[in-house]
């Protein structure tokens, strides 16, 4: 019973030892969450060759065949309202829903999509796709934490013509 004991023991120590070998001080956690970023929700603003405001975007692979992303029903609601990009100036919009330079539309719209009763297959979204290269413009703007007041702020860089001072993804 005793040899038993103090192989615990010895196991334990060596656990012990082993935990502590790993740990940082507390300055080297603090230079370590110096260097991480912090990340947030992402600021993405686009244009589109018509008017699709109104339309439930998709996210479609580089070859346009298959969905990558896509909502369901409940997705298309924000706090229960509907989801439409925030209008910007000179025709440009704030994305709501995580859309990327794979985007596409759906013929449905917002309204018509809150009230599916389930989400639809990957075959019939892909048949319910409007447009498969609708935009034609894209930009990365950071991230909303870099904004005090964020429509203000895209609208004064979009009237200022400073766009070029953001990652162009399209």
């Amino acid at each position: 019973m005793k040899k038993k004991k103090d192989t615990v023991i010895k196991m334990l120590g060596l656990c012990l030892i082993f935990l502590l070998s790993g740990c940082k001080s507390g300055s080297d956690l603090v230079e370590s969450s110096k260097v991480s970023k912090v990340t947030g929700p992402q600021v993405v603003i686009y244009k589109t060759k018509d008017n699709y405001f109104q339309h439930v975007p998709v996210n479609l692979s580089a070859d346009k065949k298959s969905l990558i992303s896509y909502p369901a029903p409940s997705d298309v609601l924000i706090n229960g309202d509907l989801a439409y990009p925030e209008k910007l100036e000179n025709g440009y919009l704030l994305d709501k829903r995580g859309i990327n330079e794979g985007c596409a539309f759906l013929k449905w719209t917002y309204y018509e999509y809150s009230r599916l009763d389930h989400t639809p297959s990957h075959e019939e979204l892909m048949k319910m796709i409007l447009d498969n290269d609708p935009l034609t413009e894209m930009y990365y703007c950071g991230k909303k934490s870099d904004y005090k007041d964020l429509l203000p702020e895209l609208n004064q860089i979009i009237m200022d013509n400073q766009l070029r001072k953001f990652k162009r993804i399209k």
